[in-house]
């Protein structure tokens, strides 16, 4: 079984609305063997590896339906068995997932197999586990006919314990998980922001972090006053509450000494660990306090020691939230209960056995180990591993009452005791803690430690859920959920406002008019684009920023308030959206780009891959009206409202769409031109004429009118106030400053030249629209090139395209050729225009952009119109600016240009001798004064 590629999908894609991984495969000669022909001993040592896969329903939906799948008629093939095995291992680690889905391609024996995962790495891993066991299960004779690379050592009991430990390491533990899945089911929005417990919750200026169970809000001095068990016990016992005798020691000798004055028996802990690390308890003698001093210095990160005086009673964890307390559980070391048949090393297999118990925080309860703790315990008992105990004997084998080592919990919160419920606020209030667990010993919580005694031996920041929202017994107890609602309480945001944007042509454009209209509003604009990504018109990080990552660097950024996500085919087809919803999608065209790569070959393929942001549009979807492509997509969207963009004012389903109360905004002409109108529930509201928006040129753009409109329809979508949205779209102009490559105009030649970076058919055809529309009292000029990447036809299509309009065409290259020839691209424009009547003296074959663009501006004269179709913007940009008309090109310019942001040369460094050993330096970093010192000056 070959793999042709992976795809590992981090958001919604066209699989699913969730993470997924998609392999795609070559079964090759395995195409010949479904599992009923691979035989009984294929599918019964499957079986046997993965009992667990009996409760796949598969296409049956019923429980032994994959089961029933692998045996019957002509049964299944590897691919979807591959995918089921995936699923459970995952499920097996700990990482509950469902969803699969293999499809056959056009070629034969080629598969899509796509699964679920909730964590990347263990969902990568569980797809190469998974194609390990198959192959080693496959009859012999089908391994030497597919010559399969099987390893004779290969022991599944083994690679499914390491791939579980690994998985461990890799997923949320219980308590983070727990949060999370409180604020999904609260609809609030979260990130993970690296391979551990740190999480975002909450978007953008709303979020908030947690690591564990520390939140963004839990102060630093309250975690270090509860990391140092000797200030936590003073600042209690200061308060009068229950704590026990302590005493901190440096050495074996003192940990004697301080034992004897408090008096045996005594507990001896680190000044700082956790989780029961290093923790003794019930010591009654010098030789056993040594040993415990011992084991507390290998886990605590200081020398210090404490003993303090041993409490008596059952170990309990109250938990308090936001100065509440949540829930409680009754801690049980971990033990074996015996039967007098059964040894100490058979029962705690028997206990095992539970399939609540897992390895670590895998599950609910952690599996019981003979460990060296365990050992020391039976040692001091007189007992070992094979002692069998008298029936109903209970045997502790470790002293702390911990989940992380075997032990068990109990809720008891509905019975505690009003003066304990008090006493544990108090005590993390105390130390100054949001989230804080108190251990605290008592022989019965529901009494009053007034009247019984008992006493806090700790109190912890970072407290684990996992007792409370699985105990081992008792009801389970939603302290998550009391957590999100401190952090998020009812009412308050969690959610920055999402506009996503797809289309072939205008979507950074469209993006950039969005964000200029949010800015009137008053909002910090986090914006994705092809240009890079920008923070409150400032851009931040450069480059073709259009994918998941990000989008997710605009929702991590504290200071944005709206997001505007332009979101283009290849980030989609690659790595999926990197949100889960949007509150407006807008798909403002389809139209051949990018075909014939990645297997996207038709424009209904095309539209399938940006139907995938229309889908997750929760609010409204703006849809362009006069593209099929886009009006089909309306019957796949789910979201309260649809809005359709149409520049034809007589549109059949638009007119019928605002009768029946729908949005719409509407190109309608008027005695001064065309006005930009908008339907909504009846109203009719005319909003701006076309030729008072500087991105149209007067209205001649039809491009830009329309991307005005689509900006429109998702301000609108937004609430905003008709008077930002005039004013955004007034203030919006297509400089380069601005839109870079975007219908960039210079005027300051005696002719005009305009950059744009149209590079495919569609976009290229609307930039020829304008210059038609322009008037031009000299010659219309064009510079032309396309990527090549684009197919034949496509480049043919675009120099059909401009074959009637220009009079002089200079046909050149992109520095990247992308596999072409150095000019094969220029040369089948040239042939192209040759074949539609283009004369051969008005086209010239220059490969270099920048040779290309020179020969052209110099070529041009007054009242000329030239057109550059430009590929490194920027470069092209201050060619146009430093072209002198004597000829002279931007090299000989003396004084450099403050057009860019970019430097256009290098640094000049000016030095002016003031006193003796004082210089005064001018250069790129400013002014400054330099100081030459004697060596031997003070």
């Amino acid at each position: 079984m070959k793999i042709l590629s992976r795809n590992v999908y981090v958001g919604p894609n066209i699989y699913a609305n969730f993470p997924v991984i998609r392999y795609q495969i070559d079964l090759g000669e395995l195409e010949n063997w479904p599992s009923v022909k691979l035989g009984d001993g294929f599918i019964n040592g499957l079986i046997e590896a993965l009992p667990t896969l009996q409760n796949h329903g598969c296409s049956y939906r019923e429980e032994g339906g994959f089961i029933r799948r692998l045996k019957e008629d002509e049964g299944t093939w590897m691919g979807h068995i591959w995918e089921h095995v995936a699923l459970e291992l995952q499920e097996l680690a700990g990482s509950p997932v469902s969803f699969g889905r293999t499809r056959s391609l056009e070629e034969p024996g080629c598969y899509n197999v796509v699964y679920q995962y909730k964590q990347q790495d263990v969902g990568i891993e569980a797809g190469s586990l998974g194609m390990r066991l198959l192959t080693h299960l496959l009859p012999k004779d089908v391994q030497k006919a597919i010559d399969a690379d099987v390893d004779d050592d290969f022991d599944f009991a083994d690679e499914l314990h390491a791939f579980v430990r690994m998985a461990q390491k890799k997923e949320f533990g219980p308590s983070t998980g727990s949060l999370v899945k409180a604020a999904e089911e609260r609809d609030i929005p979260w990130l993970r922001l690296n391979n551990y417990s740190l999480v975002q919750f909450g978007h953008g200026k709303y979020q908030k972090r947690i690591q564990a169970t520390i939140t963004s809000e839990t102060k630093h001095i309250a975690v270090e006053i509860s990391c140092d068990k000797e200030d936590t016990h003073n600042l209690l016992n200061d308060l009068g509450l229950p704590v026990p005798q302590q005493m901190m020691i440096y050495s074996d000798r003192q940990a004697i000494r301080a034992a004897k004055r408090i008096g045996y028996p005594v507990v001896v802990k680190p000044l700082n660990a956790n989780h029961g690390r290093g923790v003794s308890i019930n010591l009654n003698s010098d030789d056993e306090v040594v040993t415990a001093f011992n084991e507390a210095q290998k886990f605590g990160t200081s020398r210090a020691v404490l003993v303090e005086s041993y409490l008596t009673g059952f170990d309990h964890r109250m938990l308090v939230v936001n100065d509440e307390l949540v829930a409680v559980a009754k801690r049980v070391p971990g033990h074996v209960v015996g039967d007098g048949h059964h040894t100490i090393e058979q029962l705690v297999d028997i206990v095992n056995e539970d399939p609540r118990r897992g390895i670590g925080h895998e599950k609910v309860l952690t599996r019981l180990e003979l460990d060296s703790q365990a050992n020391r315990l039976m040692e001091d008992a007189g007992y070992d591993s094979n002692t069998v105990l008298e029936d109903g004997q209970i045997f502790y084998l470790r002293s702390t009452a911990n989940l992380s080592t075997g032990g068990t919990a109990i809720d008891v919160t509905d019975i505690v005791h009003p003066d304990n419920r008090d006493m544990a606020v108090r005590a993390i209030k105390a130390i100054g803690l949001d989230i804080g667990g108190v251990d605290f010993l008592t022989d019965d919580i529901s009494k009053s430690y007034k009247e019984i005694g008992g006493g806090i031996c700790e109190c912890n920041a970072a407290p684990g859920f996992r007792m409370h929202v699985a105990p081992s017994e008792g009801k389970p107890r939603d302290v998550s959920g009391k957590v999100m609602d401190m952090l998020f309480p009812p009412g308050d945001q969690s959610r920055i406002p999402i506009a996503a944007i797809t289309g072939t042509n205008g979507k950074t454009t469209t993006s950039r008019m969005l964000a200029s209209i949010m800015k009137c509003v008053g909002y910090t604009t986090g914006m994705t684009s092809t240009d890079g990504v920008y923070i409150d018109g400032h851009l931040t990080v450069k480059g073709d920023m259009t994918g998941p990552t990000s989008a997710q660097i605009v929702l991590r950024d504290p200071s944005v308030d709206f997001a505007v996500m332009e979101t283009a085919r290849g980030g989609i087809l690659k790595r999926g959206l990197g949100y889960s919803e949007c509150d407006v999608g807008a798909c403002l065209n389809i139209s051949a780009d990018h075909l014939g790569q990645r297997g996207i070959n038709t424009l209904e393929q095309l539209a399938q891959i940006k139907r995938v942001v229309v889908e997750v549009a929760k609010d409204c979807v703006v849809l362009n009206a006069d593209d099929i492509h886009c009006l089909e997509m309306a019957d796949y969207c789910e979201a309260k409202r649809i809005c359709y963009v149409t520049t034809d004012p007589g549109h059949g389903l638009v007119r019928e769409h605002i009768r029946r109360g729908g949005l719409a905004v509407v190109l309608e002409k008027g005695i001064n031109g065309d006005m930009i109108t908008i339907y909504d529930n009846g109203a009719h509201i005319p909003l701006l004429w076309t030729h008072l928006i500087p991105a149209t040129i007067e209205g001649k753009a039809m491009h830009n009118v329309q991307n005005a409109m689509f900006a429109t329809a998702m301000a609108y979508c937004f609430d905003t106030s008709l008077e930002n949205i005039r004013q955004g779209l007034r203030i919006f102009n297509t400089s380069f400053y601005q839109a870079p490559g975007r219908l960039n105009i210079y005027d300051e030649h005696p002719f005009k030249v305009i950059l744009d970076y149209a590079h495919n058919p569609a976009a290229i055809k609307t930039i020829t629209d304008l210059a038609s529309r322009l008037e031009v009292s000299g010659k219309r000029r064009l510079v032309i090139a396309m990527p090549g990447d684009r197919r034949d036809e496509d480049i043919i299509e675009a120099a059909q395209i401009t074959s009637k309009t220009f009079d002089r065409i200079v046909c050149k290259a992109d520095d990247d050729r992308r596999g072409r020839g150095v000019d094969e691209v220029p040369q089948l424009l040239r042939k192209t225009y040759l074949d539609n009547g283009v004369d051969d003296a008005n086209i010239q074959v220059i490969p270099s952009e920048q040779e290309a663009i020179d020969k052209a501006l110099s070529d041009c004269e007054k009242g000329d119109l030239l057109i550059i179709l430009g590929d490194n913007i920027t470069r092209c940009w201050k060619q146009i600016v430093h072209f002198q008309s004597d000829g002279k090109s931007a090299e000989s310019t003396e004084t450099p240009s403050q057009d860019f942001p970019e430097k256009l040369f290098e640094p000049v460094e000016h030095k002016f001798e003031l006193n003796e050993g004082q210089t005064l330096v001018h250069d790129e970093r400013g002014v400054r004064l330099v100081i030459e010192r004697d060596e031997d000056s003070d």
